[in-house]
């Protein structure tokens, strides 16, 4: 049986993958072979000596220490594109926020209560609240994910002039990109062409602050700026700047923080981007699903920090070993289970950056003799240098 622990409320669609013959599921388990959460803060708790996976309803993992996970063999997932169109759906009518004054204008009207003249205030005050349509402008999608080619070619749909860049665009992305987006060769064309800015790029060292004073300094007067990927892709300090000069006439954030609120040009999203039942239920599937597939067949996808590895199931008797990236390392287990006088049936190896790992399906008898001899076998590898984990399947 495995055991899988919730560190938060997981939609139950996803967690009705886990068999109750196989699994058992509990939010208090001291013991979990896998962990299953959403915004749960994780730096703050000892990972469990039984701990193989943990899987991330959601895209961003910064609540999970995932150096410290793989050091010690623990995989990390997360769920790509499981709320992609959540996302999508909030930027496009941030898009109209961001022109119309909608939500300055409801905030001005909701003043109005008890008054008797509503209606004459209203025609007399309105004026302050034009804004201009979308349709015609340039909109620039800064990073072509699974959200950034959503939001493009809906824009476009919309009857934008769409302009897109990201220099790691996948293939997968590429294919679903409509071909009426155009290409930006940099930044600085995106910062430079467009009235509408929308970013959807990860927070790392590389991204933190991307968004600047020298990005300020290109774009055009008035422009709209939306960030509902991370708080950080933002320098806060110089898009009030930017602000006061004029150069943003608003910025629609899904991530408030102290020091915009209050401005007139802020719209601050109380962090509602995946936040639909469609999506909760969407991720929850995904990272369960993924868990489960590591867990019963080693198979990995969609992992922050081992690579995507995938054998099909044989049926036989499988050894997922978790490895540094080093040489000889599959050679000498190759050739412990030769010496050992087992026949390999099927086998792959996958790296990543540091980190690797190797399936091997081997051609024996599930007997208790068997069994018996590859739990030594197991013990055996794990004495090599650079093994981190064995687990036999």
């Amino acid at each position: 049986m495995y055991k899988i622990v919730t560190l938060n409320n997981i939609a139950k669609q996803g967690l009705s993958c886990f068999s109750e013959d196989n699994y058992v599921i509990s939010n208090k388990d001291d013991n979990p072979d896998g962990i299953v959460l959403r915004s749960f803060n994780m730096h703050d708790m000892e990972l469990p000596a039984s701990l193989k996976a943990v899987a991330r309803a959601g895209a961003g993992v910064n609540n999970i220490p995932v150096e410290a996970c793989s050091e010690r063999g623990v995989v990390v997932f997360n769920t790509p594109g499981a709320n992609a169109n959540a996302v999508k759906e909030l930027v496009l009518a941030s898009l109209l926020l961001s022109s119309r004054k909608i939500v300055q204008g409801i905030t001005w009207v909701k003043t109005l209560q008890g008054r008797e003249d509503v209606a004459e205030a209203v025609e007399k005050n309105k004026a302050q609240f034009i804004g201009p349509e979308i349709l015609g402008k340039k909109l620039g999608v800064i990073g072509l994910g699974a959200i950034g080619v959503l939001v493009a070619n809906d824009a476009y749909r919309l009857g934008m002039e769409v302009y897109g860049f990201d220099p790691f665009i996948s293939v997968d992305a590429a294919w679903n990109l409509s071909r009426h987006i155009t290409k930006a060769a940099s930044l600085d064309e995106i910062y430079r062409t467009c009235d509408y800015i929308t970013i959807h790029v990860p927070f790392g060292s590389k991204t933190e602050n991307m968004v600047n004073k020298d990005s300020f300094a290109l774009m055009k007067e008035g422009t709209r700026l939306l960030n509902f990927s991370r708080a950080g892709l933002v320098n806060n300090d110089d898009l009030l700047k930017a602000i006061a000069a004029g150069t943003i006439g608003c910025y629609v954030t899904d991530f408030p923080v102290p020091a915009l609120l209050g401005n007139e040009a802020v719209i601050p999203v109380p962090h509602l981007g995946a936040s639909t039942p469609e999506s909760e239920e969407n991720c929850s599937v995904m990272a369960s699903k993924q868990l489960k597939d590591y867990l019963e067949y080693g198979t990995i996808v969609n992992s922050v920090n081992y690579p995507n590895c995938y054998l099909p199931h044989s049926g036989r008797r499988r050894f997922s070993v978790i490895h540094k990236n080093v040489p000889k390392v599959i050679g000498a287990l190759t050739e412990l289970l030769g010496d050992k006088g087992i026949n390999i049936s099927d086998m792959i190896n996958k790296s990543r950056d540091k980190n690797a790992l190797t399936l091997i399906d081997v051609d024996v008898d599930a007997t208790r003799e068997v069994d018996e001899a590859l739990q030594s076998l197991r013990s055996e590898m794990l004495n090599m240098d650079s093994v981190i984990n064995v687990r036999i399947l």
